[in-house]
């Protein structure tokens, strides 16, 4: 727990936004030297101009068989919470459908304004298209949001504290991934850099780790069937401390991160929860957004390091 509240400050106070290049580059350069402090051989991977992201790994991704994974980059600010609830997905659709409605009836209302007492009825309809662009824009490239606490330094330093116990083993990789908040770039060109471990091995991956008191585990379809991997799951988080842990194998769940550009994956969240809506991650891409939880950092850390040698022993040597 010491270490955790250790580089917990150092995030928070030296590298709380990772937005712009240049943000992100100091912290990758931070980042890279923290990895091979923890014993880990760990180096940039850059997928050129028009992708844009650089991805930092740790490992050798050409011979593991799994692979641990967040996405580093800063989102920006929004003016209502980017509500998720995984187990709800009638309720997150209808939230973001209301908020596309009301994007809409803002636009439209704005160029109404300015086109009615110019009597220029021509100019309404453009004017309407620029700014709904503008403002879908601005919410997926505006400014950053300053507080990034739960989403997603949590899942940085969940990474950097499994990083940190878990015994090297070229098995395992881990990924720090970039441009989550521009339709998984990063995620995706790591797919496309490495498209035998994307098809075949499992991937799991934590956002927003860090609020809640309900660690969620939320396999694919692809992984639900396959008895070894939810066994290790439940016998490495049995008896867990600090959170209650929810292995999620039936119904309908969703979550929007990088894990669903792999095939075998399972998301990890933390979660509040309410009845009659279920399981939702609170404040997400607001100036809210100041809780990491250490315990849930070092539960998440412990369960990751049984989980492994568990689910790992049947593999190849």
């Amino acid at each position: 727990m010491e270490y955790t509240e250790k580089i917990r400050d150092v995030l928070l106070r030296l590298y709380p936004v990772r937005k712009s290049a240049g943000q992100k580059a100091e912290f990758r350069e931070w980042l890279l030297r923290e990895l091979r402090r923890s014993g880990w051989k760990a180096a940039e991977e850059r997928y050129g101009k028009t992708n844009g992201s650089v991805n930092v790994i740790a490992g050798d991704p050409d011979r593991a068989a799994v692979f641990l994974t967040a996405h580093y980059d800063t989102a920006s600010r929004m003016a209502v919470p980017d509500f998720v609830s995984p187990t709800n997905v009638a309720a997150h659709v209808l939230y973001h459908a209301l908020v596309a409605l009301v994007l809409i009836a803002a636009a439209l209302i704005a160029s109404f304004a300015v086109s009615f007492p110019l009597n220029q009825p021509g100019l309404m309809l453009p004017l309407f298209l620029i700014l709904l662009v503008a403002l879908l824009f601005f919410a997926a490239f505006g400014s950053a949001n300053q507080s990034n606490a739960n989403g997603n330094t949590s899942g940085v330093l969940a990474l950097l504290a499994i990083a940190k116990v878990l015994d090297r083993d070229r098995r395992v990789c881990i990924v720090f991934f970039d441009n989550n908040a521009r339709n998984l770039l990063g995620a995706g060109a790591f797919k496309r850099a490495h498209p035998n471990a994307a098809q075949s091995c499992l991937f799991l991956n934590f956002d927003c780790v860090g609020d809640g008191e309900h660690l969620l585990l939320m396999p694919s379809r692809a992984c639900r069937w396959d008895a070894r991997l939810l066994s290790a799951l439940e016998e490495g988080f049995r008896g867990a401390e600090g959170m209650r842990i929810r292995l999620l194998t039936k119904g309908l769940n969703y979550y929007p991160s990088d894990h669903r550009k792999f095939k075998f994956h399972v998301a990890a969240a933390a979660c509040r929860y309410i009845g009659g809506l279920g399981y939702y991650i609170p404040h997400l891409r607001t100036k809210r957004d100041t809780v990491l939880q250490v315990e849930n950092i070092d539960c998440t850390a412990e369960g990751i390091a049984r989980f492994l040698p568990l689910y790992l022993e049947d593999e190849g040597a």
